[in-house]
């Protein structure tokens, strides 16, 4: 197998093309990692979620990586790691075109809703939100590629 490293652009490339990563976050030293559908703009990763664990821990610790692969031929693969900051957009004066923007991004792809929705757990509280859209600020990336 030859490894080496991906360029700014291709690891770029690789964000825009898929759907699908695995996020990181953590809160008093644990790590979680959980799968998230997003959305690939500028220098951010647009997303949906229902509030629950995920989100109360990037509430308490905005550092977040999130770890996005392809599978090649053979055993090949390619693979991006963005490490950034949680940014929540709230439905609030101030934070209007950032929402939307995170709409207009997500709302491209048909089903971008379905898994943010869907949450087998307790409704949330009243005094939560139904729903939670935020970004990841891309700060770094990083990304290898394996083929044979």
């Amino acid at each position: 197998m030859l490894i080496r490293t991906l360029s700014a652009l291709e690891c770029t490339k690789l964000l825009t093309a898929n759907r699908v990563g695995r996020l990181a976050c953590a809160k008093d030293g644990q790590p979680y990692v959980v799968p998230l559908y997003y959305a690939h703009s500028d220098a951010h990763l647009y997303a949906f979620s229902m509030p629950g664990k995920k989100i109360e821990w990037m509430r308490a610790n905005p550092l977040v990586s999130v770890q996005v692969d392809e599978h090649g031929q053979g055993r090949g693969w390619r693979s991006v790691v963005v490490d950034g900051r949680y940014e929540e957009l709230p439905d609030r004066i101030g934070h209007k075109l950032e929402r939307d923007h995170a709409w207009s991004v997500l709302s491209k792809h048909s089903d971008w809703w379905e898994p943010g929705a869907l949450k087998p757990i307790v409704p949330p509280t009243a005094d939560s939100a139904p729903h939670v859209f935020f970004r990841i600020l891309i700060q770094q990336v990083s990304g290898r590629e394996a083929s044979e």
